[in-house]
C-alpha cells in the first residue's frame, strides 16, 4: 500500500492521533503526516502511506490554504479563542471595508512573524509551549513567512460594534501562523485580535473535497473499498517536469548515479524520471559538481 491520502483532521485531535488510527485502519506501520495541525483546528492534513513517506517533507513545504475568522477586540495568550485574556477592547469600533483590505494587502507578501508561545517551534531543544506551560518565557525567533493572498470572504462595507468578527482565506507558504497573522491584523487596526476559528482547506495541492474522515475510512475498510482513498504518490510530483527513463540511462537510474544535467533542471529545481507512469527518482543539480545532477529521492519497483 503506498500513495497519499487526503485527510480531513478533526477536531480535537493531534496529528499524531491521526496516524496512531491509521496504522490500525490501514493495517500497516508505513504511515506518515505531512505537518501537525493544532488539535483545535479541523482541516485538510495529507497522509503518506508506504514508498509515499519519502516525499513527506515535499508536502510539508508546500502551499496551503486556510480559512479563518478574525475577532477584534481581544487578545489571548494562545492568540486563539483557546487562551485566557490578555487585552480587551470595549469600546465601539468602526472598521471599513477599505480600511480593512488595506491592512490585508500590507500584510501580503513576505512578512516578518514571531512563534507563539503555545507552539510547537523548538527553543534550546524545548517546545515553547513547553515553556509556556511551566510558566517560563524565552526569547522567540522570528523568521520570514510568505503570504500570497488574504481575501475577504464576506461583503460588508461597514463592521461595527465592540467585538468585530470577520471571515478572511489566506493562502501562504510553510510556517505561517494564522493565528499570529490575525494579532497582527488587529495589530495594524490598532485593536487586541485572536484567531476565533480555522480550518485548513488545502495542503500541498490536496483539497477539502478529496479528504475522507477517520469514521468514513473505517467504513471503507469494512465495504473493501479502502484502496479508492489513496491517491498515487506521483500526485504529489505534479509541479514538476516528468522525463521517460530511455534505455541508455535505465540502469545508471536504476543503480541512483550521478548524471549529467538535464536541461529541465535549469527551469525547475526538480526533475522526475518515469517508468510505466511511476515514479522511479527524483534528481536535483549536484551542489557541488557543475553540469551534474545527483538523486535526491529514489523508490522502490512495487509489483
Amino acid at each position: 500500500m503506498h500513495g497519499i491520502l487526503p485527510l480531513w483532521k478533526e477536531k480535537g485531535m493531534t496529528s499524531h492521533d491521526c496516524v496512531f488510527k491509521l496504522r490500525k485502519i490501514l493495517g500497516t506501520k508505513k504511515v506518515g503526516h505531512t505537518g501537525t495541525l493544532d488539535p483545535a483546528v479541523e482541516g485538510v492534513l495529507p497522509i503518506c502511506i508506504g514508498n509515499a513517506t519519502r516525499l513527506a517533507e515535499y508536502i510539508t513545504d508546500a502551499g496551503k490554504e486556510y480559512e479563518a475568522i478574525v475577532s477584534i477586540g481581544t487578545s489571548t495568550t494562545t492568540e486563539d479563542a483557546e487562551g485566557e485574556v490578555v487585552e480587551q477592547d470595549s469600546t465601539t469600533k468602526s472598521i471599513t471595508r477599505a480600511q480593512l483590505e488595506d491592512v490585508l494587502k500590507s500584510l501580503t507578501g513576505t512578512i516578518v512573524q514571531t512563534p507563539p508561545m503555545y507552539s510547537a517551534v523548538k527553543v534550546n531543544g524545548r517546545k515553547l509551549y513547553e515553556y509556556a506551560r511551566a510558566g517560563e518565557t524565552v526569547e522567540r525567533p522570528s523568521r520570514e513567512v510568505n503570504i500570497y493572498s488574504i481575501e475577504l470572504m464576506d461583503d460588508l462595507e461597514v463592521y461595527e460594534g465592540e467585538t468585530i468578527e470577520f471571515p478572511i482565506r489566506i493562502a501562504c507558504g510553510k510556517g505561517t501562523y494564522i493565528r499570529t497573522l490575525s494579532v497582527q491584523i488587529g495589530e495594524a487596526l490598532g485593536f487586541p485580535a485572536h484567531m476565533s476559528k480555522l480550518e485548513r482547506t488545502m495542503s500541498g495541492g490536496y483539497t477539502a473535497e478529496q479528504c475522507k474522515t477517520l469514521g468514513q475510512l473505517q467504513e471503507m475498510k469494512e465495504e473493501g473499498t479502502l484502496l479508492e482513498a489513496i491517491r498515487p504518490l506521483e500526485t504529489a510530483l505534479e509541479e514538476y517536469p516528468k522525463i521517460a527513463i530511455t534505455p541508455d540511462i535505465q540502469k545508471e537510474i536504476s543503480n541512483g548515479q550521478v548524471l549529467p544535467m538535464h536541461t529541465s533542471l535549469l527551469e525547475s529545481d526538480k526533475i522526475v524520471y518515469m517508468e510505466n507512469n511511476k515514479a522511479v527518482a527524483i534528481y536535483i543539480a549536484h551542489p557541488s559538481k557543475k553540469g551534474l545532477m545527483k538523486p535526491e529521492k529514489m523508490f522502490p519497483k512495487v509489483d
